[in-house]
């Protein structure tokens, strides 16, 4: 048997609201119907962001610092910060240093009784923020171009887009997710499928879970205790 030598299998917009109109036992006939789609699958993608960490919207960026400031916006599309450090000397490969910065709850940094002091940071509070997030740094920095905020991030997942030839922004794992998800939603809306949501919902979680599941970390975790104790 020959094989096709392609692997380049996807779905653009309107391909995925067919399948799942189909699983509701319906069909894609108006352009309402893809409006609907359209935003129940941007709506799906937010429920993704609070499900966990999605690998494919891990990417890096860097901040310079400036003496005396400590506050400063992350891009608008910012989940939350999974990994950050204070590099010094960036650029020169005798002389960059990545540093550990912690960071720190709105009360420990509300409980900071000098926030203006100057230093080398070694906290950081993020500010979650709508629609721009921030970070606050402590102390604030005390030089201008010597520190930098490198940070490593969750972004969110691109919109469906306004045209029915779009492709989504998600791995070609995830596609037998979104076509599950994007189904259970359109059935909370069609009369005629409610009857349906009971095994739309189980397909979506099980497919969530498989994907998930797979869409993780494979490296070697070791986990060492911190030594702690009281008195001397």
């Amino acid at each position: 048997m020959t094989t096709s030598g392609t692997a380049t299998f996807n779905l653009d917009l309107n391909d995925a609201v067919e399948e799942a109109f189909e699983r509701c036992g319906a069909e894609l006939r108006t352009g309402y119907d893809l409006r609907t789609a359209r935003r129940s699958m941007n709506l799906l993608f937010a429920d993704w962001a609070n499900r966990g960490i999605n690998l494919w919207t891990l990417d890096s960026g860097t901040i310079n610092l400036v003496q005396g400031t400590s506050v400063y916006n992350l891009p608008d599309d910012t989940v939350d910060l999974l990994e950050h450090v204070i590099r010094t000397g960036a650029g020169n490969v005798s002389t960059q240093v990545d540093l550990t910065i912690t960071r720190i709850s709105n009360s420990t940094y509300a409980s900071i009784p000098n926030k203006l002091q100057q230093a080398r940071p070694i906290q950081v509070w993020i500010n979650r923020q709508a629609p721009t997030p921030q970070i606050n740094l402590w102390p604030t920095p005390d030089q201008t171009g010597f520190y930098q905020f490198v940070y490593w991030r969750l972004r969110r997942i691109q919109d469906a887009g306004e045209g029915g030839t779009y492709t989504q922004d998600i791995p070609f794992r995830f596609l037998p997710c979104l076509v599950a998800g994007l189904a259970y939603y359109l059935a909370l809306k069609i009369p005629g499928a409610m009857e349906r949501l009971p095994v739309l919902k189980q397909q979506y979680d099980e497919a969530w879970d498989l994907a998930a599941g797979e869409d993780r970390e494979k490296a070697a975790v070791r986990f060492v205790p911190r030594e702690m104790f009281i008195g001397g």
